[in-house]
């Protein structure tokens, strides 16, 4: 899962310092690279390393990211490795110079990358599937420009590009949203068929401008002073002019749309609206839903205090409290400068960070009956450790609560979920999977009911990609082989391995890091 970010500011400006606070609001969506790319008078500038949007980012590379059109991309890997040649932007000088940002994951890539190779001679130059959307779009673009013209500007119109990403969507398959910036002309975003990855814009007026953005969330468009306009709707593409003028075709046939539910589970800010649902609401109704089901199945509770796994437990936690009608506790202390585990590369890593990451209050365990609530148990690793920890402080019975169903799939649509054999539900009961994490009783939502309190009146949408959960695909193009050759390039073992001390890239001359 990543963040991606496109502005058009009024002309004359510079959307650098925007496109900095907005990366640093989607930073939740990725921690292992960032990247802006800026366009001034046809010429691109570029930053991107590994690391957090403040540590890539120093005033001598925000001085030079000038330019009033713009992209920012926060990365977390699904595919590829974890050097700096696989941070966004990418950036290709033909036709016209086109830059891309991409959330998401293409499946069918390799098929991709043989058409790219063989019958369009592209050079592909890392194992990024964003380097090939990038590729794709640039092969569309150049086959419909040498008759097209926007007015006092050689070789393209707005048909030219609805025209691209119409083929483009033909050609690839999988969850992708991008913002991409076309050298001299704007700024492009687009969404995939079935708008499994979220993506919104909105606007603000400025000294008699109209200025845009595009994000993977409400929250950096409303946190940045600008109006939310709409969701970019599936198999959408929405073109805005380096002069602010904005553009929006549907280029796609009619698909289902899907969004991805983990974002209302897990990734997306509580504070965001995706695809017209709050996520806040979304995760209150998941809470009240599963204390209603666990009050059917086990009516006199000894529950004493409810207390979250920090962060994403917390909203769940505070409603099935309520409902329950116990007791709310704060138990754990989070260390905000340790990284989400879930999103960590490597089992290593994500077990040795969990101690670091939270600390429990000895009051609020000792001698309790306590009911621990996160939003989702995936490998079950940091459940386990979290379990033992309210023991060591004294908590009497521990039980656990899954705001989300068992993940028994991988998720083939950016996240980071592929190794079937990582998952702590993989062939186990629920009372196994207890025993396993140490839990006195366990509790998971049922997919039925996350489907019902995820949905909500004024939303389009009426069903959700549900893959990790329910192992249905809705692209119709993953069988088994597709999934080992997935398990094999992105297990734990395979995950990591391959970094490459890249000098930082630049396109206009700036220094090195």
């Amino acid at each position: 899962m990543c963040g991606i970010l496109g502005i058009v500011g009024q002309q004359g400006s510079h959307v650098n310092q925007l496109i900095y606070d907005g990366l640093t609001v989607l930073q939740h969506r990725g921690q292992d690279a960032a990247g802006i790319l800026t366009d001034k008078d046809g010429h691109f500038r570029l930053r991107k390393s590994n690391g957090l949007v403040a540590d890539v980012f120093y005033k001598r590379h925000m001085l030079r990211l000038e330019g009033n059109v713009g992209i920012g991309h926060v990365r977390y890997p699904t595919a590829g490795s974890s050097s700096r040649a696989e941070a966004q932007p990418f950036y290709v000088n033909s036709p016209y110079g086109i830059a891309l940002a991409h959330n998401g994951n293409l499946t069918n890539a390799e098929e991709l990358g043989r058409f790219l190779r063989d019958d369009c001679m592209r050079h592909i130059n890392t194992t990024s599937d964003s380097e090939l959307l990038l590729n794709a779009l640039a092969v569309e673009l150049g086959e419909r420009s040498s008759a097209l013209r926007i007015e006092g500007q050689p070789h393209m119109n707005i048909e030219t590009v609805f025209g691209a990403i119409s083929a483009v969507n033909k050609r690839v398959r999988g969850g992708y949203a991008c913002v991409s910036v076309i050298s001299g002309y704007g700024l492009l975003a687009f969404r995939d068929p079935n708008g499994i990855r979220p993506l919104v814009y909105g606007k603000r007026e400025s000294d008699g401008q109209t200025e845009y953005i595009v994000a993977s969330e409400s929250v950096a468009i409303t946190a940045l002073g600008f109006e939310i306009v709409r969701d970019v709707l599936p198999g959408e593409a929405v073109f805005i002019s380096s002069s602010g003028h904005l553009f929006s075709r549907q280029c796609s046939e009619p698909q289902s749309y899907s969004p991805c539910i983990f974002e209302h589970v897990y990734f997306a800010r509580p504070d965001s609206v995706i695809d017209g649902m709050s996520v806040y609401q979304s995760r209150l109704n998941q809470g009240q839903r599963l204390a209603e089901r666990l009050l059917e199945s086990w009516p006199d509770h000894d529950v004493d205090v409810v207390i979250p796994i920090p962060d994403s437990g917390r909203i769940a936690a505070l409603q099935l409290a309520k409902t329950l009608g116990v007791s709310y506790r704060e138990g754990f202390v989070k260390n905000r400068y340790v990284g989400r585990t879930f999103i960590m590369p490597g089992q290593a890593l994500r077990e040795k960070s969990v101690r670091k990451k939270l600390n429990a209050i000895q009051h609020e365990f000792k001698g309790k009956n306590v009911l621990l609530v996160d939003d989702s148990i995936v490998r079950g690793t940091t459940s386990a450790k979290i379990i033992q920890m309210a023991r060591d402080v004294g908590a009497k019975k521990v039980y656990f609560a899954s705001a989300a169903p068992p993940v028994r799939h991988p998720n083939v649509y950016g996240i980071d979920m592929p190794a079937v054999n990582e998952f702590i539900a993989d062939g186990r009961t629920i009372e196994e999977i207890s025993n396993t994490i140490g839990s006195d009783r366990l509790f998971y939502q049922s997919l039925d009911d996350l489907v019902e309190v995820t949905q909500q009146p004024g939303s389009e949408v009426s069903t959700f990609e549900s893959s990790c959960f329910d192992g249905v695909y809705i692209t119709g193009d993953i069988d088994e082989h597709y999934l080992k050759k997935l398990d094999d390039a992105r297990n734990d073992g395979a995950k990591g391995q391959s970094h490459v001390d890249d000098a930082v890239i630049d396109l206009h001359n700036d220094d090195a890091a």
